[in-house]
């Protein structure tokens, strides 16, 4: 069997190493744009000195060679034969394969709309590969570069902040949603991240756009203006607010994409019997936990044994800024009336929220003390009826797991 992977970053990699665990004399390559392995989750990691380029990565330099496996790296896919089941590279090459996977991620989105956004010649920049960060922490350090904005609060957005407070930089947060990681957390979960931040002087606007970019005489970017008419000093202006899926290279293929990305199901199937789907590719949950397991279960299936994707532990997020410890799984926020809602404050900033529907819990926040997750998540794996709990929610322990008195 001749597996092809295209992409080398959470779902491309995952994906060859559970297809080398499950077909051990299959022939598996992996073609990707990339040139070095990394995690996106600690590129902030980089820009605060805490770790070098090659402790960006999130596999040992043998990975390739333990495993078997080929790797065309700066390569460029151009497109995909599906009929004659080829990938085909810009250097006018093609890649053969029985079973193909595409894992190729997804790009900073640029909200050109902004009025000069494709004038400026500089000053402009996403915060999505090592290039990216390389770039940042070089202008960072530079005594012309002192007033910073970052467009967009989610994880990238907050991760580039994070990174770029050593630099003594004047800091400002734009963001249109009402709070900061709007995906993840709550109002309440949220304000805390938002006042460590504003005592490490960042400056925060939230419910406000962009709407223009002050340039220079060289069209290098000097202010931005928001939509409540405040302008803010600006030497580089950091994009995070989204990202595009890298399906121009499907133009013309029989691979089905929608308007958001390529189109996959449970199993990771596209509408074409051998070629899969992993990842941002998909542009319905750009986060790393997503991807990982997204290219595991493509992998299961391409393999020929059955995997579906039938939980919610990929939209589960922990995250640790400023020493503020967080873990979000599912919604932050119930979408009706009809769920039932469980609150409890320990009054030493501990904070948990639990949503939940015909005892099925649908989203939870855990702040401050971790501890509870790990019952959190023997809930949930446990499918435990919790609208049935003999106790209080928040008094559930590990005891209750052997005993009868609790569920």
């Amino acid at each position: 069997m001749k597996y092809v992977v295209v992409g080398a970053s959470a779902a491309g990699i995952n994906a060859a190493k559970t297809l080398r665990r499950l077909d051990s004399g299959a022939e598996i390559t992996i073609v990707s744009k990339d040139e070095v392995i990394h995690s996106r989750c600690i590129m902030h990691h980089y820009l605060k000195g805490k770790r070098g380029l090659e402790q960006l990565s999130f596999v040992k330099p043998s990975f390739m060679a333990d495993n078997n496996i080929e790797w065309k790296k700066g390569a460029e896919v151009v497109g995909v034969d599906a009929g004659g089941n080829a990938v085909l590279l810009a250097d006018g090459s093609k890649v053969c394969y029985d079973k193909l996977l595409l894992a190729a991620g997804a790009s900073s989105f640029f909200p050109r709309a902004i009025k000069n956004f494709d004038e400026a010649r500089s000053g402009i920049i996403g915060f999505r590969n090592i290039d990216d960060a390389i770039t940042i922490k070089k202008l960072a350090a530079e005594p012309g570069v002192q007033n910073i904005v970052v467009l967009g609060a989610g994880l990238v957005g907050i991760d580039a902040i994070e990174g770029l407070l050593g630099f003594g930089k004047n800091i400002a947060l734009v963001e249109l949603y009402s709070h900061l990681l709007g995906r993840q957390l709550d109002a309440h979960a949220a304000k805390a991240y938002e006042q460590a931040f504003t005592l490490a002087g960042v400056k925060q606007y939230y419910g406000t756009k962009i709407t223009e970019l002050e340039l220079d005489f060289d069209n290098a970017v000097r202010k931005v203006e928001l939509s409540s008419g405040v302008r803010i000093p600006c030497d580089l202006f950091i994009v995070t607010s989204g990202v595009s899926p890298n399906v121009a290279f499907l133009q013309g293929s029989a691979v089905v994409c929608d308007e958001r990305g390529l189109v996959f199901d449970r199993f990771g199937r596209t509408n074409v019997d051998n070629i899969y789907g992993a990842g941002d590719i998909s542009g319905r949950s750009p986060i790393w936990p997503a991807a990982v397991k997204e290219g595991i279960i493509a992998a299961y299936n391409m393999a020929g044994q059955p995997l579906e994707q039938t939980d919610f532990f990929a939209s589960k997020s922990t995250m640790n800024f400023l020493g503020i410890a967080t873990m979000s799984i599912g919604s932050p926020e119930p979408p009706d009336s009809s769920y039932s809602v469980e609150i409890d404050l320990d009054g030493n900033g501990g904070y948990k929220k639990i949503i939940h529907k015909d005892g099925e819990i649908k989203g939870a926040i855990i702040q401050g003390d971790l501890s509870y997750s790990g019952i959190l998540t023997q809930l949930i794996k446990a499918k435990v009826d919790v609208s049935k709990l003999q106790k209080p929610l928040f008094k559930i322990n590990y005891s209750d797991f052997f005993g009868e008195f609790a569920f």
